[in-house]
């Protein structure tokens, strides 16, 4: 199973920034990523239909041959890795809001949190605030609007900045050092966003963290791969490619970009 690859879903696109963040910490590690932007966003569905679109991404990235899954999807993870994780039998690494870092390193104790409506409702985002938030104001909002215009590659429009400006007006009329982004669309609008923040603000996302506790696991489980070449990264998508290609230009390497019905 070393040689097996990493399986990574997302209601789309967004999930490329995690799994930037893990082929630059593993690059050794072969890559399977399934960007379900047809039914993006997830973040407005109700959690029997995240679920059940997690259940599907899952058995095909398993048919696919996977040996641990990443859920980059902070509204999936919230509403679903609990069930995938006592029906299926791989290592599931979740992703949520930063909101622990961002609370212990605020100075103003007063954080933002920009993310989707399935995460702000749901039980597991609620529990850790309460676990890491004490004595902290956090000042949420969901970011709606912001995934399709991401996903149609608006992500520089005026649209997407009126959005912006709309939802950080009351993050930054309370004071917050510290804005946490909710979602892994959002990492793509850092350069928007500083340009729009004081200096005092810092961002933070969850990108980083994922990709170390995915080598954790991998390491605590031995599935990591021994070889030293380079993996092999595939991206499925069920929707236009176009943009999905044009977020991995950066990636100083080869990528393997295909249509898939699922």
């Amino acid at each position: 199973m070393s040689s097996a690859p990493i399986g990574i879903f997302d209601s789309g696109i967004g999930g490329t920034s995690i799994w930037k963040e893990i082929q630059k910490l593993l690059p050794n590690e072969s890559t399977i990523y399934l960007a379900d932007s047809k039914n993006a966003p997830y973040g407005e569905k109700s959690k029997e239909q995240i679920l059940q679109l997690s259940i599907k991404n899952t058995e095909l990235l398993l048919e696919k041959g996977s040996k641990i899954i990443v859920v980059a999807c902070n509204t999936a993870t919230t509403n679903a890795i609990d069930y995938l994780r006592k029906n299926y039998n791989v290592p599931f690494i979740g992703i949520e809001p930063a909101i622990k870092p961002a609370a212990l390193q605020s100075k103003s104790k007063s954080i933002g949190i920009l993310a989707t409506k399935g995460t702000l409702s749901s039980s597991l985002f609620h529990s850790t605030s309460e676990n890491h938030a004490e004595g902290i104001k956090i000042i949420e909002k969901e970011g709606t609007g912001l995934v399709p215009l991401i996903e149609s590659g608006k992500v520089n429009s005026d649209e997407t900045k009126t959005l912006l400006r709309t939802y950080l007006k009351p993050m930054l009329e309370k004071g917050i050092d510290y804005l946490v982004l909710g979602c892994t669309h959002y990492p793509y609008l850092i350069p928007v966003l500083k340009e729009m923040l004081p200096t005092t603000v810092q961002i933070i996302d969850s990108g980083e963290a994922v990709a170390r506790q995915t080598r954790a696991v991998l390491g605590k489980t031995d599935l990591g791969n021994a070889s030293e070449e380079t993996g092999i990264y595939k991206f499925y998508s069920n929707s236009d490619m176009y943009i999905l290609k044009s977020l991995l230009n950066d990636v100083d390497a080869e990528i393997e970009v295909s249509y898939l019905d699922f």
